[in-house]
């Protein structure tokens, strides 16, 4: 099984995925298929999200039972952890914008 949600994705890259996968939710995509598969839908959506940003899961004989790959600008990532992969997050964006208080 794997699941792909896509965020901020061309309506072309939605209506591809539509083509493969079960539309869950607005951006979440179900289906399955074997690897050869998945990495080909996967390389089409690594062409086409543009701006957007998207994460890929799959069943995977892993200790936590899946794998998963991340593309795009998301403070979410991917981290090893001793052979373990967990999700580490980036800290938010600095704003730079005064603060509108002056004397």
């Amino acid at each position: 099984m794997m699941v792909i949600v896509v965020e901020n994705a061309p309506p072309r890259l939605r209506g591809r995925l539509s083509l493969w996968l079960a539309e869950v939710r607005a951006g979440v995509y179900v289906g399955v298929y074997g690897r050869r598969v998945r990495e080909r839908i996967w390389d089409e959506v690594k062409v086409m999200i543009e701006a957007g940003n998207a994460v890929i899961a799959w069943s995977a004989p892993t200790d936590s039972g899946f794998a998963f790959e991340c593309i795009g600008e998301n403070r979410r990532e991917p981290a090893d952890f001793d052979g373990l992969t967990l999700v580490r997050f980036k800290p938010p964006p600095v704003s730079t914008a005064p603060t509108g208080k002056s004397r």
